[in-house]
């Protein structure tokens, strides 16, 4: 990653409860507004303006799942200065309001539901399917993976599921119902570590890839996962713990996620998660 663009997301993480502007950031990497824009966008694939967002309401996640500070205390401390911003753009980002937020993690994180996406009764709809892998030198994940207009995991998903990965192979999934055009295909995962003690090793990690949906039609796309690093884009949508399996099984055949059963009449939303395991181990010759 080019360095001007590494001194600037340095400056937005650690400055980012200042009331910092577009000129603030650019100077950090000193460069010009509009080429450090230009720039930083085809870094990221965001715009400076958006990334500071997402570490703003990041936090603000953080703070409301492990502090006492009241809502109004938290949007000052992460550089808002109006109560119903934050409220607006932390709702619109995660899929809940930040005190529906707080009941839910007091209430513990697995009952969290994805957000359904928006209707969109127009658009042709297609599969999206293939395989998810882990980098060597990790056990078991649980990956959370979804279908989003922008390159940030926030709401809503298009499709989404929850897949078990064991480490050393990998595990299908499909996503069903996607309305036919370009989407990036996120992941994020927590993976255990391998020895005696994996769970003391935990890594985050993180999956991308742009996909064309066509109607009717199966996009097939292999997502690798890898170590997130400072520039990737936090997670801004409310999901379930993704507490990694000790033990994932394999089933004859892919095991891939199935939807659920949607009432007559009704599409499958995409925030009903299934959580599917492993894909066999190869057959040895």
């Amino acid at each position: 990653m080019d360095k001007a663009v590494e001194r600037a997301i340095e400056c937005i993480r650690k400055r980012y409860g200042e009331p910092l502007t577009l000129t603030d950031i650019a100077e950090s990497a000193s460069l010009s507004r509009f080429y450090f824009t230009r720039l930083f966008k085809e870094e990221t694939g965001l715009t400076p303006g958006r990334f500071l967002s997402a570490i703003r309401i990041h936090q603000a996640k953080r703070l409301i799942e492990s502090t006492s500070m009241s809502i109004t205390e938290i949007s000052f401390a992460v550089g808002y200065n109006s109560m119903g911003s934050f409220t607006n753009t932390f709702t619109a980002s995660v899929g809940v309001s930040p005190s529906r937020f707080r009941r839910l993690s007091r209430d513990g994180g697995d009952g969290l539901p994805g957000p359904e996406p928006e209707p969109d009764a127009g658009s042709g709809r297609g599969t999206v399917a293939g395989t998810i892998s882990l980098p060597e030198g990790h056990g078991n994940a649980r990956v959370y993976l979804g279908a989003f207009r922008t390159p940030v995991v926030q709401h809503p998903s298009a499709a989404s599921a929850v897949v078990d990965v064991p480490g050393g192979r990998p595990s299908c999934y499909s996503l069903e119902n996607v309305p036919e055009g370009s989407w990036h295909l996120l992941a994020v995962a927590v993976a255990d570590g391998v020895g005696p003690d994996p769970r003391a090793q935990r890594t985050s990690l993180v999956g991308s890839r742009t996909v064309t949906v066509t109607a009717d039609g199966i996009t097939s796309a292999a997502v690798r996962l890898r170590p997130s690093g400072p520039a990737d884009p936090p997670v801004l949508l409310a999901l379930p713990a993704l507490e990694p399996p000790a033990d994932v099984r394999a089933h004859p055949g892919c095991a891939s996620v199935t939807p659920l059963p949607a009432p007559a009449g009704r599409r499958q939303a995409a925030g009903h998660l299934r959580v599917a395991s492993a894909a066999p181990a190869p057959s040895r010759s």
